[in-house]
């Protein structure tokens, strides 16, 4: 069984339980209740997110299958696979520094580090099965070292991780999307009568690809001499490069969103919020004609939520499943995907949401949309990172490191998939 079938059964089992709810419901002859309902919303969550990962694996495994058909019409031997052995630059692997090879491989002439960059470059061609260049220009960084770029010293890349991904164009510094602005149309008929006839008529939605880049002046008496030189650069850059696309994704919610509430509060509560939340509900719905699917807000937004007490002093936040008199559920505390959920919808939290706005620079925002709707164009499979080094200070034993790469975001396309709510109940909550 292929991998996208696996995924196929699992976005079937979800579908499944959905179903099951609605026929216990109408083999009852009831309404669904707010459990059922949240339920559902999960269930079809989870199934819409399989969906895109079946078809990105099904595409994978379509090009796998041509390129093994090519390769036998050829005469040719499959590529090796790199299977249980460590790759050349891993955490297993620690005897091998990434950095240090890079730099002793282009200015040192070592062939040692040469043949364990070129065995890393045909490793990352068999896994990510894309053209990738074997010069210094473009090396590929090792996906360890990605991996390890998440200490909790930046806010991270949580709303960019929830988007909608696609894959950059191979060339070219625009992606153009056609939107319509006048549709078709339909009426009843009378007979003999002219069908109903209007001209569709659209507009160009063009979006930039941007560079995201940083640099790091190392000393070689670090690189050749230094012990984790490699993690402490590499993991700060890359953090970075993922924080600084991150607020960029959130700059791009605050300014499409199409839909607006005002919250306006000398003293906030959560009761007062509450309602402004279901109205920024309803904005998504009266206006997208879809349901919005995450609440995206400030991990401070969300405390001031779990703070909130009833008037006989019991939370308002309760861990799942939720009481009666609960206006959020979940557990824990977690960063990003939060865990918890309102009306079914589940809260991601992402600190580089702005508390900067208002007229008094101390308020924040949340969003209540469609991820669906929130597009992000990377690299590959989240965006691979390259390095190049340069000696700007050569006669200061100094080596520039670059780390860049492109993306490009939109809200743009169906801007009410998304409303944003703001005002003077959104100021530096107290506890």
């Amino acid at each position: 069984m292929s991998y996208s079938d696996k995924l196929i059964e699992k976005r079937d089992a979800h579908l499944a339980s959905a179903q099951t709810i609605v026929e216990a419901a109408e083999a009852e002859v009831r309404e669904l209740t707010t459990e059922e309902d949240a339920e559902i919303a999960v269930a079809l969550r989870s199934a819409s997110e399989l969906d895109d990962q079946i078809a990105q694996h099904k595409d994978l495994e379509a090009r796998n299958a041509k390129a093994a058909e090519m390769r036998t019409q050829a005469g040719l031997t499959a590529p090796a696979v790199v299977r249980s052995e460590a790759r050349t630059y891993s955490r297993e692997n620690r005897n091998t520094d990434f950095l240090s090879d890079a730099f002793a491989a282009q200015f040192n002439n070592d062939y040692s580090a040469k043949e364990r960059i070129q065995r890393h470059m045909q490793e990352e061609r068999v896994e990510r099965r894309d053209v990738t260049s074997a010069n210094f220009a473009g090396l590929v960084v090792p996906n360890f070292l990605t991996d390890l770029a998440a200490p909790l010293a930046r806010a991270g890349r949580p709303l960019a991780d929830a988007a909608r991904k696609h894959a950059l164009p191979t060339s070219g510094l625009t992606i153009s999307i056609s939107k319509i602005t006048t549709g078709t149309s339909t009426a009843v008929q009378t007979e003999g009568a002219a069908v109903s006839e209007t001209n569709m008529d659209d507009t160009k939605l063009d979006i930039d690809i941007k560079t995201i880049a940083g640099q790091q002046t190392v000393s070689r008496q670090a690189l050749e001499r230094g012990t984790g030189v490699s993690d402490i650069v590499m993991n700060d850059l890359l953090f970075s490069w993922n924080t600084v696309l991150d607020a960029a994704v959130v700059a791009e919610l605050l300014s499409s969103a199409g839909q607006s509430v005002t919250y306006t509060d000398a003293s906030p509560t959560v009761a007062e919020l509450y309602p402004k939340l279901l109205d920024a509900v309803q904005k998504v719905q009266t206006t997208y004609f879809g349901s919005p699917n995450a609440i995206v807000m400030h991990p401070r937004r969300l405390a001031f939520i779990m703070a909130g007490l009833d008037d006989v002093k019991r939370p308002l936040v309760v861990p799942a499943p939720r009481s009666m008199n609960g206006v959020a559920a979940g557990a824990g505390a977690a960063y990003g995907n939060s865990g918890y959920e309102m009306f079914g919808l589940p809260i991601i939290t992402d600190a580089n949401i702005s508390t900067a706005q208002g007229a008094g620079t101390n308020e924040d925002t949340i969003f209540i949309g469609s991820l669906n709707e929130l597009h992000l164009w990377e690299d590959g499979n989240g965006a691979p990172m390259y390095l190049r080094f340069d000696q700007p200070k050569a006669a200061e034993l100094d080596v520039l490191c670059v780390v860049y790469g492109y993306a490009a975001y939109t809200a743009n396309r169906y801007p009410n998939a998304w409303a944003k709510i703001g005002g003077t109940g959104l100021v530096t909550p107290t506890f």
